[in-house]
């Protein structure tokens, strides 16, 4: 415990990651006021209440303000859409990846076109926030069309305006400013789903809902396990000699994580799970078999539906972790660097041993994360509600920890510049301090 109070006073000596703790906290709390202010001509007391399917998942991201019909109702996922687009993009047309190798210059101009296609998805996707979510009868304003055309207007301001948040945390606070607002809006639905817990379990059953927790800190463990597990390959460059001085001779690592693909895959799961039931909507009048698709993967606790959500994940997560990581082209940077694999031929041995490494490592990870995106569901057969199920796995628990453990990493940084000891006492974050080999 005096570790603890330790690392907490040294994190707030430092002036400047004093001011940039204090900036995030200051930006976080303008995030979760602006979730509570309901969009002009709405009655909040009409409102349908928690979204459900797809639209419960934005609204768990979000910290309840889709639901609340505020003025932050699309929130960040609008640029998130946008990067998602941008980033397949770089993949997929020479231009893009060109403006990718340009260096800062090119990432501005890849920064510049994901702004403005924010604005346009914002503005589609404010039109079916504004005609699918929201009752009719809690719209109180005479004038629709003025309702609505002011409405998707101030959607996509506030959706600017988160997005000038996290861009604000970034500079001027701490961690990654987008993923701080989701992780944010995660977090502020804990304390509800812990109270609804402890409601429905009573006092008779206190013991039970100890045991719960003890298994979700277990399943956090194992998360973080996943998001920090790296397999490193051993880099050795040559020795060169210029003049009277001896360069290179070093051995460095590539670290390649078990999970690189991150939650990308659960969420390009995610979107696509919903396709069964709405198709099967469109012949459910008609057809038995339709209507029995439709209620099979509409409940995410069937097998079926569970069954395919893991397969989609694997797959996904293969294709993600390809688009992402080139072995060839570490192969080409480590053969022009001068560097090698102690045992494997520069070129396209070592792009073939990388890849041959990379293949190995992602089917245990993709394996895992696909437990994990399916974990809410086990939790809410053994009889968790749904609102704290949805922490024992998935994309809210991925997130939250991977937005945490970068957080403590910077901060540990800046404690290690100004060589104070305290954190690194407590619990040194892994792979921070050892050599890594640019690629």
């Amino acid at each position: 415990m005096k570790r603890f109070i330790s690392t907490i006073r040294n994190i707030f000596s430092i002036e400047d990651l004093r001011i940039r703790i204090l900036n995030t906290v200051g930006f976080l709390l303008i995030f979760r006021l602006g979730s509570y202010i309901v969009l002009p001509g709405i009655d909040p007391s009409k409102l349908a209440g928690e979204a459900q399917g797809i639209f419960g998942l934005l609204d768990t991201f979000l910290g309840g303000a889709f639901s609340n019909a505020s003025i932050f109702g699309l929130g960040i996922m609008p640029y998130i859409s946008a990067s998602i687009v941008l980033q397949l993009l770089t993949v997929a047309v020479p231009y893009f990846q060109r403006l990718q190798k340009e260096g800062d210059s090119g990432r501005k101009k890849i920064n510049q076109y994901t702004r403005v296609l924010t604005i346009f998805i914002t503005l589609a996707q404010g039109i079916g926030y504004l005609t699918a979510t929201i009752p009719a009868e809690a719209i109180v304003m005479a004038n629709r069309t003025f309702f609505t055309g002011s409405s998707i207007v101030i959607l996509t301001a506030g959706t600017i305006f988160c997005m000038w948040l996290g861009e604000k945390i970034t500079d001027k606070g701490i961690g990654n400013g987008i993923s701080m607002l989701i992780m944010i809006g995660i977090v502020s639905r804990f304390p509800a789903a812990i109270i609804a817990e402890s409601l429905s379990r009573g006092m008779s059953q206190g013991l039970i809902l100890v045991l719960e927790i003890v298994a979700l800190f277990f399943v956090v463990m194992a998360v973080v396990m996943l998001t920090q597990a790296v397999r490193r390959i051993p880099v050795q460059y040559a020795k060169q000699v210029v003049g009277n001085k001896v360069y290179g001779g070093q051995r460095q690592y590539i670290p390649l994580k078990v999970n690189a693909a991150g939650v990308m895959p659960i969420i390009f799961a995610q979107s696509l799970m919903f396709l069964p039931a709405l198709i099967a909507s469109i012949w459910a009048d008609t057809s038995d078999m339709a209507q029995y698709i439709g209620t099979t993967f509409s409940d995410f606790q069937s097998w079926q539906y569970n069954a395919l959500f893991a397969s989609l994940i694997i797959i996904f997560t293969f294709f993600y972790t390809a688009i992402t990581i080139n072995p060839n082209q570490i192969g080409d940077d480590m053969k022009r660097n001068g560097g090698f694999i102690p045992g494997i031929k520069p070129g396209k041995a070592t792009s073939e041993f990388i890849d041959g490494v990379l293949t190995r490592i992602t089917l245990p990870g993709a394996l895992f994360l696909a437990l994990v995106a399916i974990m809410p569901a086990f939790a809410s057969m053994a009889g968790v509600t749904r609102e704290f199920s949805q922490f024992y796995g998935g994309t809210s628990l991925l997130i939250m920890v991977g937005v945490i453990l970068d957080t403590l990493q910077q901060i540990e940084s800046y404690l290690l510049m100004r060589h104070y000891e305290g954190m690194m006492k407590s619990g040194r974050l892994k792979g921070r301090s050892q050599n890594v080999a640019v690629a």
